[in-house]
């Protein structure tokens, strides 16, 4: 059995670079083999409302369903206690001068400033954690993530060898690459969720066919007018794109007005049938909630010999 295992922080928005980029190559390999879950312990490393924490956690787990990811198996993190208590040992094995050195917390607590949550040191353990339970021996992530993986290898392989062997020792691996799609307002870095509500670069996928009308109208490109990919040109590269992962084409097209239309009507048909379905299972919260309970009770069957296999090992009655 090869396990696959992929979580998603609800610390914003899913936008149309997640469903394109992720989404849709999570969708492709579903199967009973998949585990995709909500990592919401994740978001509490930064400042947060709890009802909005709520409330992204719920629309993102319709949004999971609706993208067509039901045949693997679905959960919340936090509705899985093993992932706390396997985060805790494993803190109890890693290092503080390794946490130190992860890229992602010297950034982040750069831009919190002088108050710096300890979750926000400690979170990639929680990450290996996430990895460990599940014994997935290759891990897909992109050049962000693979220094947590490579941590995760770290506390694994120093665990396995203090206290025997139990964890499944990870690899870092580059899954097919979906679409990569930029700020429609700032075309050198990527789409983000975490971007803000009002963030004119982000198309996010509960968007009306207006605000994606409106959000690509306004879309950065140049003076040049002319239609093609270009390193230079970033933004109309980016349109290029987007249009050509929602199955457009802009062969024939002649100016950037015909270029931005094709790109709306493109998106506007890719995000239809997602935001119909998301519609249906709103109103079916009973069968929601039902999947992600079946989800979660599943992965406390696969997690607990795991956990308690760690817990005899370190020393714990």
């Amino acid at each position: 059995m090869t396990t696959r295992l992929s979580l998603i922080t609800p610390s914003g928005r899913l936008t149309l670079g997640n469903l394109l980029g992720a989404l849709r190559p999570m969708a492709a390999a579903a199967d009973s083999d998949a585990f995709y879950g909500l990592s919401d312990l994740h978001a509490l490393t930064m400042p947060h409302e709890p009802s909005v924490l709520r409330t992204r956690t719920e629309e993102m787990a319709l949004l999971l369903l609706a993208s067509g990811l039901e045949p693997a198996t679905l959960f919340i993190q936090s509705h899985v206690p093993a992932h706390r208590s396997l985060g805790y040992l494993l803190e109890c094995v890693a290092h503080t001068g390794e946490l130190g050195r992860m890229i992602q917390f010297k950034e982040k607590s750069r831009r919190s400033g002088a108050s710096v949550r300890a979750s926000l040191f400690t979170y990639p353990v929680l990450m290996a954690a996430d990895i460990l339970l599940y014994g997935a021996a290759e891990v897909p992530v992109g050049d962000d993530q693979r220094q947590h993986v490579e941590l995760a290898r770290d506390i694994a392989i120093r665990f396995n060898t203090t206290y025997g062997r139990v964890f499944t020792v990870p690899q870092a691996v580059h899954p097919v690459a979906g679409a990569r799609v930029m700020d429609l307002a700032d075309p050198t870095r990527k789409m983000s969720k975490s971007s803000g509500d009002a963030h004119p670069g982000s198309i996010f996928l509960l968007d009306e066919p207006d605000v994606v009308r409106r959000k690509v109208a306004r879309a950065v490109t140049d003076s040049t007018g002319d239609v093609s990919r270009d390193p230079e040109r970033p933004g109309v590269t980016n349109l290029i794109d987007i249009l050509e992962a929602c199955g457009g084409s802009a062969a024939g097209l002649s100016g950037y007005g015909a270029l931005k239309a094709a790109v709306t009507d493109a998106v506007v048909a890719e995000l239809e049938p997602l935001q119909k379905r998301y519609r249906e299972l709103a109103a079916d919260r009973a069968y929601v909630t039902e999947v992600y309970a079946a989800g979660a009770a599943r992965c406390r069957e696969v997690t607990a010999p795991v956990l308690a296999a760690a817990e005899a090992a370190i020393g714990l009655a």
